[in-house]
């Protein structure tokens, strides 16, 4: 391919952004995952210690041991000696892009959006400097008013459009733009039938609009007058411009946020928000403009980072965003692909707490932020009354229908899990408030968690199997040999049960069942007595391989299971002498062998005897 041949405006960014350097890189790199960067041995120098870092956020390559640093582009330029062009040309094979070759009406083209970038641009710098002349001055007072002084003015290049019918227009045409360039950019409207175009932005603070890239390409205007209609008002979309597909302050949060530890761009309603977070210390924010989350907007954040964080207002408006923004996100999910939701309180936005709280309150709100799939619960749990078997069926046929939207196999199982973790969780808790509610029991207000240390009614003091459960979590090669066993126990309690449900369900098993995050976990979803059952209980030695330790647990755990099917043997034996021996629990366990093995020659003699 000729170097002399131009790639279309945006098609490198895209191609950097539809590939992740780790993958690219990986390919030549044995790379280990180290924090929120991959580390390897330099490909370009003989090194032994590892010096050659990968940070897919930033989109980065650095290599110490040679000073060679870059993008996945430049990578593949030094580590296989291509120009930029074939590099370009061979990644975007990879990335499914074509680049075609510009014809005449190509070239025509690109010289057209030249023209309306550079007009948008024009208009931008107009923009700005007619907010610090004398007519600005209404326009300043109201950024002042919102805590914005000349220094964000600057930064985020707001203006103000000229309370004037033709005044920009003029403006543009003297900067030598012909008119149908000035309303294909969108900054002129059209009469109906004809007539003199009007300038579309007039008496309004300005807020412009970048692509990728960094370049302006339209403007959003908020209006000064308490009547003005509409009170924002952006641009139209153009051949520059689909509002859908942009996102207000997104490659500046792109930035901020490669030198941050977040999990994902922050995503507020509104241009005002953004700049009030970025201004407060979280440049890594966002703004859709004016309309739901698209699928376009939800590709641009994922290309950022895995777990945005979308900030609403909790109010029922703020709530229905959430709900809009779990639709159109379900079907996009992946492993390491989600949103967040953070709530704000009713009437309030990000805007509002940063300037009455500060920016630590709009941080620690920030860390609150509720997963996905919590807000999807709510909003099934929420939409009507579960007080009767068939109301329940409902809640659960509504979930799982959620949970089908999920085009990805895993994450979808893994919704169903949780999902139905979480209604059996409510339902018990709805339970027990019913029961407290009992003459002498103080009343629960219906789904709220058992009050801290309660007793379950009905159950007795004693928690039997927890003991068996915490020596399984602190040594979970018992799990890895028992788990049949331990999905078919019966615990007598029901919290001593949950905690059992949650261990064999946990989402981190691979990495281990860890004891304090189960807690976690059960604190978070108000399950109280739970958490403090794992919290209360002691430490328990370590239990070795094939030791004699895990043969008594394993005979232990059996005797759960034992219960059910064979009524009275169970952690208490037929004459009802509790079994807390290794003696008695090897007796149980004989006599529950023996009974099964009975129980499997009948069986075996009545299908002989069908088969004769």
């Amino acid at each position: 391919m000729s170097a002399s041949i131009r790639i279309p405006d945006g098609f490198v960014e895209e191609l950097k952004a539809r590939l992740r350097p780790s993958d690219v890189i990986g390919r030549k790199v044995k790379l280990k995952k180290q924090g929120k960067e991959w580390v390897g041995l330099s490909p370009f120098t003989n090194e032994k210690s590892p010096s050659f870092y990968v940070n897919d956020q930033k989109r980065i390559f650095k290599d110490f041991s040679s000073g060679i640093g870059g993008d996945v582009i430049s990578f593949v330029m030094e580590t296989e000696r291509l120009s930029f062009m074939e590099a370009v040309e061979k990644l975007a094979d990879e990335a499914g892009m074509s680049l075609p070759k510009p014809t005449e009406q190509d070239e025509e083209a690109y010289d057209r959006r030249k023209r309306l970038y550079a007009c948008c641009e024009a208009a931008c710098a107009f923009f700005e400097d007619r907010l610090r002349a004398a007519e600005g001055t209404e326009a300043r007072e109201y950024l002042e008013g919102r805590g914005l002084g000349a220094g964000a003015w600057a930064r985020h290049r707001l203006g103000y459009a000229p309370d004037d019918w033709r005044k920009t227009i003029e403006h543009l045409k003297a900067e030598s733009f012909g008119m149908q360039e000035i309303l294909d950019a969108g900054l002129a409207v059209q009469k109906e039938g004809g007539g003199e175009p009007y300038d579309r932005f007039r008496g309004r603070v300005i807020f412009p609009i970048t692509d990728i890239r960094g370049q302006v390409i339209a403007f959003g205007g908020r209006g000064l007058q308490p009547d003005a209609k509409p009170k924002y008002l952006n641009s139209n979309d153009t051949e520059l411009f689909h509002k859908g597909r942009v996102l207000y302050r997104y490659k500046a949060a792109r930035e901020a946020f490669g030198n941050t530890d977040e999990g994902g761009l922050i995503v507020c309603e509104g241009y005002m928000d953004a700049i009030a977070l970025a201004e407060a210390g979280f440049g890594h924010a966002v703004a859709p403009l004016g309309t739901a989350l698209t699928e376009d907007q939800l590709g641009l954040l994922w290309r950022a980072g895995p777990e945005p964080v979308l900030c609403f207002d909790g109010d029922a408006a703020g709530l229905r965003a959430a709900y809009r923004s779990i639709e159109r996100a379900l079907p996009h999910l992946e492993p390491g692909r989600s949103l967040f939701f953070c709530l704000l309180s009713e009437g309030m936005d990000p805007d509002d707490l940063i300037r009455q709280s500060g920016p630590e309150a709009m941080r620690n709100a920030l860390e609150a932020s509720l997963p996905l799939v919590e807000v999807l619960w709510r909003r099934e749990r929420d939409a009507e009354a579960i007080d009767t078997p068939e109301r329940q069926a409902g809640l659960e046929s509504r979930l799982l229908a959620a949970a089908g939207q999920i085009r990805n196999p895993a994450v979808k199982n893994a919704y169903e899990r949780d999902l139905k973790a979480r209604m059996r969780d409510h339902l018990w808790q709805q339970r027990q408030a019913r029961r407290g509610n009992a003459p002498g029991m103080k009343s629960q207000k219906p789904g709220s968690p058992p009050p801290r240390g309660a007793q379950q009614t009905g159950t007795p003091a004693k928690t039997r199997g927890l003991g068996l459960l915490v020596r399984a979590m602190e040594n979970p090669h018992l799990i890895d040999i028992a788990f049949e066993t331990l999905s078919m126990a019966s615990f007598p309690d029901s919290d001593v049960a949950m905690i059992r449900d949650v261990m064999i369900s946990w989402p981190e098993a691979e990495k281990g069942v860890d004891r304090s995050a189960i807690r976690d976990h059960l604190l978070q979803r108000g399950n109280m007595r739970a958490a403090e059952l794992l919290e209360s209980y002691p430490d328990i030695p370590d239990i070795a391989q094939d030791g004699p330790e895990e043969r008594e647990w394993l005979i232990a755990l059996e005797q759960y299971v034992a219960r059910e099917e064979s009524g009275p043997y169970g952690p208490a034996g037929a004459g009802g002498e509790v079994a807390n021996s290794p003696e008695s629990w090897r007796r149980l366990h004989h006599e529950v062998s023996e009974r099964k093995a009975r129980a499997a020659r009948l069986n075996e003699a009545a299908e002989q005897a069908d088969r004769d």
